[in-house]
């Protein structure tokens, strides 16, 4: 990787290399004042505007059309529509995939810094190399103009408290981000008669933690938002923001202003062939995305009683493995689970042992062990149903949502999946 080819951190190199970010994040956990997340409006560019929203599959499939259409993309990025961290699951499962698929790429994600900081040691794992974390204040006098309320964990706060733990989260992440190497960038949207007389005061502070660039981004008047009516930023105001900020930390002049879909060279337009294809992929059933490759040609099921798949992972003491010959599908083996109490080895050693499988179906699955089987390249899937019927549903590349999905354990209890087993 070189990271030099990043177009929004580098301006030498916004003419030649571009970027492509996947719209896998709709949920936000603030409510900015300035904003009002459009989906589907291909005529404005601006961030929280998409065309489609994808699940993690569904977007490595419209990445291999834009890798097939656009020989010159450097950087593959997160951005929303709302924020990659407020939807963890789906930000860390897509980058994971991405990092397998496309070794070579370079990873970025851009976020309100608000829950982060459980991820940053595996965003350094996964050589996640740029991260742009939005600081429009630190000051909670400024920032309590800026936002409606801030959800942190199951709790929505109210403006005065939450500020200044959204701004707490911020400087931590910032920090933690430094310590692991990964390049920072800030952005700071410019609201005229709000934070602008604020932000050079941004500027020093990010200046201090050693913040690698600032973008100091024009506000973009957003019909239906709560600023409505405030005005664009002149480009006198602009340009004498930027030149204070950068008494402080070098400065980036020339954002775009992207869309949680944009692809190819800063201001380019998507083309339309690529539009089709991210809305292609968003209809595209889930099970269509799940393949079955040729060095993985079996699939892995946790079943009591050998009929349904009806087991939790973290409950099962084997796993039938099943394969497709001459469009029939069999059971080929039983194959033993790890003991429990291992951790994380207990799931390391299970993906070493199914490593011939490209599917696990299950009826639930925790955290942990979810996260080390797709990073070993087996795609964990939660229904029940009747095994026959599933397995075939996949080999047939048929949709599996008719089959539920269950949320709780047998017990009746949420799982950690820490590999110590039930109790």
């Amino acid at each position: 990787m070189n990271l030099s080819n990043h177009p929004c951190f580098n301006d030498k190199v916004r003419h030649t290399f571009g970027r492509v970010h996947l719209p896998v994040a709709p949920r936000c956990n603030i409510q900015c004042k300035f904003c009002n997340r459009k989906f589907d409006c291909i005529n404005e560019s601006r961030p929280g505007v998409t065309s489609g929203v994808l699940s993690p599959a569904q977007a490595m499939v419209y990445l291999d059309s834009v890798f097939e259409k656009k020989k010159n993309i450097s950087v593959v990025g997160l951005a929303g529509p709302g924020d990659p961290f407020a939807n963890p699951e789906e930000t860390m499962e897509t980058l994971r995939r991405v990092r397998k698929s496309y070794p070579e790429m370079l990873l970025c994600v851009a976020t309100n810094g608000l829950g982060i900081c459980p991820f940053v040691d595996e965003l350094a794992q996964l050589q996640v190399s740029h991260v742009t974390v939005t600081v429009n204040a630190i000051d909670p006098a400024v920032a309590e103009k800026i936002y409606s309320w801030v959800r942190y964990g199951k709790r929505v706060f109210h403006p005065t408290e939450g500020v200044k733990l959204l701004m707490q989260k911020q400087i931590e992440a910032i920090r933690s981000l430094k310590e692991k190497g990964i390049v920072v960038k800030v952005n700071s949207i410019i609201i005229p008669g709000i934070n602008d007389a604020h932000i050079p005061d941004v500027a020093k502070k990010m200046g201090e933690m050693n913040v690698d660039i600032l973008n100091c981004v024009p506000y973009y008047p957003n019909q239906g938002s709560t600023f409505e009516n405030i005005p664009e930023p002149s480009k006198e105001m602009i340009a004498h923001i930027r030149k204070e900020a950068g008494k402080f930390i070098p400065q980036m002049h020339h954002c775009t202003r992207c869309r949680a879909d944009a692809v190819g060279l800063l201001g380019e337009n998507m083309p339309q062939e690529l539009l089709t294809a991210l809305k292609t992929c968003e209809s595209m059933p889930e099970a269509q995305t799940l393949k079955i490759n040729a060095s993985r040609s079996y699939v892995a099921v946790a079943s009591r009683e050998g009929v349904l798949v009806n087991q939790h992972l973290g409950e099962a003491d084997h796993l039938l493995i099943y394969g497709q010959k001459n469009g029939t599908v069999s059971l080929i083996a039983s194959r033993q689970t790890p003991e429990s109490g291992g951790g994380l080895s207990r799931w390391d050693e299970l993906a070493d042992s199914i490593s011939d499988c490209s599917l696990l179906l299950v009826s639930g699955v925790g955290a942990n062990p979810r996260q080390v089987l797709t990073r070993k390249g087996i795609e964990v899937v939660e229904i029940e149903g009747l095994i026959h019927d599933a397995v075939q549903t996949v080999f047939d590349g048929k949709s599996l949502r008719h089959l539920t999905k269950r949320k709780k354990t047998v017990c009746g209890v949420e799982c950690s999946g820490t590999g110590a087993g039930c109790g």
